[in-house]
């Protein structure tokens, strides 16, 4: 149940340090976790402010009750960082901190050692995307063997966690969550407001989720598209986010004369509504942690085509919420895309059975449970 800051009698200071960009998938488990914990935790986010861009995911912190905190300091400045989050820990009287992505692991556990706190690395996946990200997280999986526990959010990623020679005893596997009443029928939009993104004619669209970038396989989808729309010119493809890739993915759009039928929808907040209206969702990803979009639409009852990367298959049943197919298969992508939308009433049951899986594997209430068990293990009982 929701808890707000007046309600909540804490013994227990948990502190979150992110780098939050904008309000993703990351950002939302915390959050959802930070609602539903037991009352004996209060938490509190601190974030590096990242040029202002993370002031959207702290208002909305500071909007669901919690104490959330912009840093002053920021990379390069690392012991400048350092010292400022070790204050707060201190004035915080934090007793455990959890750590999100490669910069918030390697300043964080400095910090954490200089506050002598437990700490523990929340890792989320690797996405390899430039040689920049490589660097960095090859410094992160190095900084993993300091920490007192990883929390890996699948066990795809928990595989890579252990192939950096890190011990099974540190290494525990908490899926991400979902909300699924933010995709209830009252909330939806109105079925055509999907279609009418769309010039012409399109009867039925698939959606895909996520950051424009080299990982998530955006120009396999395209490609895939194609040959589906080849076949069935009423369809359309729409993908929601942003990120360096979108100029690329014009230009391969208008190549493949797609202009009418894939549009890149740019990063939108009320995903949520338009979700319920699609006929299918696509994750083309070449690595995953466990992708929230896959918890998404089968909250919102439907079925998804996703590569068998990563989490993906955690959460996607093959033949049964939905179709896996390898990684930059692309042509095999769009068949299964075919079949599913030639077949309406697969996508329905796929859909209820992708809704029924979410409900009993993947609520907030086993997320909580499951971290309470481990801060317990770290802490001893309260």
């Amino acid at each position: 149940m929701f808890k707000t800051a007046a309600v909540r009698q804490t013994s227990r200071v948990l502190v979150h340090l992110m780098a939050s960009p904008f309000f993703g998938g990351p950002e939302r488990q915390v959050l959802g976790m930070a609602n539903h914990l037991d009352r004996a935790y209060r938490t509190v986010f601190l974030s590096f402010a990242e040029r202002g861009l993370a002031e959207p995911f702290l208002q909305k912190a500071r909007d669901a009750g919690h104490e959330a905190l912009a840093l002053r300091h920021n990379a390069p400045h690392f012991k400048a960082c350092a010292q400022e989050i070790t204050a707060h820990l201190h004035e915080l009287k934090a007793e455990i901190l959890c750590c999100h992505g490669y910069k918030p692991d390697l300043i964080g556990l400095a910090a954490a050692k200089l506050a002598r706190i437990p700490v523990i690395s929340v890792s989320h996946g690797w996405t390899s995307a430039t040689w920049k990200v490589r660097l960095n997280e090859c410094a992160d999986r190095l900084s993993l063997h300091g920490m007192n526990r990883i929390v890996c959010v699948s066990e795809g990623q928990a595989r890579k966690v252990r192939a950096c020679a890190i011990p099974r005893h540190k290494i525990t596997v908490i899926h991400n969550a979902i909300d699924r009443t933010r995709f209830s029928p009252e909330t939806a939009a109105d079925p055509t407001e999907l279609r009418s993104l769309f010039r012409g004619n399109v009867s039925q669209v698939v959606i895909a989720l996520g950051r424009l970038s080299p990982e998530k396989g955006i120009g396999d989808l395209i490609r895939a598209a194609t040959r589906v729309v080849s076949q069935r010119p009423d369809v359309g493809f729409v993908v929601f986010g942003d990120g360096p890739l979108s100029g690329v993915l014009k230009r391969q759009i208008v190549a493949a004369n797609l202009q009418q039928r894939f549009i890149l929808g740019g990063f939108r907040s009320d995903v949520d509504r338009l979700l319920p209206q699609a006929d299918l969702v696509a994750i083309p990803s070449y690595t995953e942690g466990l992708p929230n979009v896959a918890l998404e639409a089968h909250a919102a009852s439907v079925p998804v085509v996703g590569t068998n990367v990563g989490g993906i298959p955690e959460v996607v049943i093959d033949q049964v919420t939905g179709r896996l197919v390898p990684a930059g298969h692309y042509q095999e992508l769009g068949g299964n895309i075919l079949d599913l939308l030639h077949d309406h009433d697969l996508r329905r049951m796929m859909g209820a059975r992708g809704r029924e899986h979410i409900e009993t594997r993947f609520t907030f209430t086993m997320h909580c449970q499951k971290y309470e068990r481990l801060f317990t293990e770290i802490l001893g009982p309260a």
